[in-house]
């Protein structure tokens, strides 16, 4: 099933699209339903319990604070992220939840938010199951699976038997990287234009270019408001934003710049730390294609948009639009969650999303684009997400500007040859599936391994 451009691009909140955003909109989902099936009114306590990743790191990434907001009714793409503090705050103070924003009721959240750190669901590590009661009886129950990049699936769609239930009837379907390059050849197109006319299906081509741009000025707007923030970010780590010390040195050392070729690169670390504070801070973000991997796509958009000679609006649409058929490669045959594959799924996409983006945008050919994407896979395979104390800062910041750097060397590498490679994007994308099915549950999002540990230990 081919992702939409902007299932792999949305407009959310941090610090994180699985075990914040998911959640919150499964919580939202649920008090809807309850809503529409008319039996909210009888609901008097409604119990969340989170399962595995969400369960081990969901404290370190605000999965409780999204949970209260999405039982209030509230959805990530709609919510602005002081005016969610404020009333996270009233519900905690006030022992008490407006569900679906119209019916109150007591909430104690040490009883109500349960995490249930010593299970584990089948289906996928980041699991939830809220429970609506009235009196002593539980009137609903549901469980939902937040499988990465913002999106959700509840039990219902885990067990459907229908194989045609949710697909996306396109021009051109692909599965594979093979396939992309083959529809590429036939039909003298672009990948991009291959995105864009499936995007035809359901918008018209000016809808197309508006939301496209609309995904690039949120980027950019999240670049900015990290570059302006300062302060130490929350949860207890002490980490000092940075973004904003590195752009006054680089505004310093402007006259100088000349000198050091790879004053570039400063800036693209600038640019991804930026985001990725902005993340960990619980700002507004744009999955790409998920909020721990947030930075790499818009610091290196914004590299295209600086320092290349013919940018312009064709080359961010089009940078976008691959970016996105790469992504949903990783998306269906693989996994963009960290809670599933590690932060290969996640930095590792991501880069190889930008990559291929970026070799577009400079003309490149189907085969280098594809060759790119492979590049930026294959050098982030096996990469672990062992966030220290849960938190979506060390490594996970640092982490973007590095995937940044990469994308932006996989694309010149891509460039400087005619397509022609050993190792496929198909294969490093399996490749990357059987890593992420081998490696040890302790390296997938739980803070139980790696650099979780050691760093405590030391």
């Amino acid at each position: 099933m081919v992702a939409s451009t902007f299932d792999l691009f949305k407009i959310g909140v941090g610090p994180s699209s699985s075990h914040t955003m998911g959640p919150m909109l499964a919580a939202a989902l649920f008090v809807a339903r309850l809503s529409d099936s008319g039996i909210l009114q009888n609901v008097n306590r409604l119990e969340t319990r989170l399962f595995g990743s969400l369960a081990l790191t969901g404290k370190g990434h605000a999965t409780d604070r999204a949970i209260l907001l999405g039982l209030s009714g509230q959805r990530p793409d709609m919510i602005e992220p002081d005016a969610a503090d404020r009333q996270v705050e009233d519900i905690r103070n006030s022992a008490k939840i407006s569900l679906n924003g119209t019916h109150e009721i007591p909430f104690d959240e040490v009883r109500d938010v349960i995490f249930d750190q010593k299970k584990r669901l089948d289906f996928h590590s980041n699991a939830m199951r809220l429970s609506a009661f009235s009196g002593e009886e539980m009137i609903a129950s549901r469980v939902y699976y937040s499988v990465g990049g913002g999106a959700i699936l509840d039990e219902d769609q885990i067990g459907s038997n229908d194989p045609d239930a949710g697909l996306w009837d396109v021009p051109f379907p692909f599965c594979s990287g093979a396939d992309l390059l083959e529809i590429t050849e036939r039909e003298s197109l672009s990948i991009a234009d291959i995105m864009r006319r499936n995007e035809q299906t359901g918008k018209k081509d000016p809808e197309i270019s508006r939301d496209i741009r609309a995904i690039a000025d949120a980027m950019s707007a999240c670049i900015d408001r990290g570059i302006r923030s300062e302060g130490i970010l929350p949860g207890g780590l002490k980490v000092k934003r940075r973004a904003p010390l590195i752009y006054s040195q680089l505004m310093e050392r402007q006259e100088r710049a000349l000198s050091d070729p790879l004053t570039i690169l400063d800036w693209v670390n600038l640019w991804a730390l930026a985001v990725n504070e902005e993340n960990a801070a619980g700002g507004k973000v744009v999955t790409a294609p998920t909020n721990g991997a947030a930075g790499i796509v818009p610091s290196v958009l914004r590299f295209y948009e600086r320092f290349s000679p013919k940018a312009d609006a064709a080359g961010v649409e089009t940078f976008l639009l691959t970016a996105a058929a790469i992504g949903s490669l990783f998306k269906e045959n693989a996994s963009i969650s960290g809670a599933e594959v590690g932060c290969q799924g996640e930095v590792g996409v991501a880069c190889s999303m930008a990559a291929a983006g970026l070799t577009a945008a400079w003309g490149g050919t189907p085969l280098q684009v594809e060759n790119a994407a492979e590049i930026g896979m294959e050098h982030n395979l096996g990469l672990t997400c062992d966030p220290v104390a849960g938190l979506v800062q060390v490594p996970c910041i640092e982490r973007n500007a590095v995937g940044a750097v990469k994308a932006i060397e996989a694309a010149r590498l891509a460039i400087l040859g005619d397509g022609t490679h050993r190792v496929s994007l198909d294969e490093v994308i399996e490749t990357m599936r059987k890593t992420g099915l081998d490696m040890s549950e302790r390296y997938k999002e739980t803070s139980q391994g790696g650099l979780a540990v050691n760093l405590v230990e030391c």
